[in-house]
């Protein structure tokens, strides 16, 4: 499939993960297998970037299960995660700040490659949560 193929009409996946590290591997690869199919590759890295920080906040920070959404509309590409957890993310720090800091860079990367990101309450199977998200846009 080649960049004149991409697919226009609006999609969505959701991979359900369990509480388990190991899932954000299953995440980013899976996201990958998505993104290639329907002829996204060149946002791939940045991509993966994004849902890994998404993805690794929401089992790393939680102790529920999570689940990752990837869509795509008009263009703009969404990817999202969500956790059992309520409680609103951290407000992200500067990049700069975080410069020899050893963990809590997810957000602030995730802002600094992200056209946009937000987060709100959520809820799945009458678990409430989070659903942190952000969006590329293709062009």
């Amino acid at each position: 499939m080649s960049e004149c193929d991409i697919d226009t009409a609006p999609w969505e996946y959701t991979l359900h993960i369990p509480h388990d590290p190991r899932s954000v591997t299953v995440c980013r690869r899976t996201l990958r297998v998505i993104l290639t199919m329907h002829g996204l590759i060149r946002l791939c890295d940045t991509a993966e970037l994004l849902a890994t920080e998404l993805v690794a906040n929401a089992v790393l920070h939680t102790k529920g299960p999570a689940a990752l959404r990837v869509g795509w509309t008009a263009g703009v590409l969404r990817i999202g995660a969500w956790d059992a957890d309520p409680a609103p993310p951290d407000p992200p720090a500067s990049l700069d700040a975080l410069t020899d800091a050893e963990g809590g860079r997810g957000l602030g990367l995730v802002r600094a490659c992200a056209d946009l990101w937000g987060w709100q309450p959520s809820a799945r199977e009458g678990n409430r949560g989070k659903y942190v998200w952000c969006d590329l846009a293709a062009a």
